[in-house]
C-alpha cells in the first residue's frame, strides 16, 4: 500500500488516502480495507461538517501529525473521500492504518 495503487499513495504534499467513511458508529476506528479503500468508522453524524472533522482528528492523532496537516482533499459531502496528510510516509501510514 505504499507509492502505487492502492489506498494509501505517495503524493508531492505527503500521502493521499482514499477512505470510505461510515459515520454514527458506536466509536471511531479503522474498519480495514474494503472495495480498495480504507474503511473508518466515526462516531459522529455526517451533519454540518461533524464527521469530516472526526475523521480529521482521528487521523492526526493514529499517523501522529498536527489536525492541521490532514485535509479533506474530496468528498466532502460523500462517503468516499481522499485525504491528504502531510508529514508522514506512504509506508508509514500505511503500517499505521492497516498494519
Amino acid at each position: 500500500m505504499t507509492a502505487g495503487g492502492g489506498p494509501v499513495r505517495a503524493t508531492p504534499e505527503g500521502v493521499a488516502i482514499e477512505v470510505l467513511v461510515a459515520p454514527r458508529a458506536s466509536r471511531s476506528k479503522v474498519l480495514g480495507l474494503h472495495d480498495g479503500r480504507v474503511k473508518i468508522a466515526l462516531a459522529a453524524p455526517p451533519v454540518d461538517g461533524a464527521a469530516n472533522d472526526a475523521l480529521v482528528r482521528l487521523l492526526a492523532e493514529l499517523l501522529d501529525v498536527p489536525r492541521s496537516a490532514v485535509r479533506v482533499a474530496t468528498g466532502l459531502t460523500a462517503r468516499r473521500k481522499t485525504v491528504v496528510v502531510a508529514g508522514v510516509s506512504a509506508p508509514a501510514a500505511a503500517a499505521r492504518l492497516l498494519g
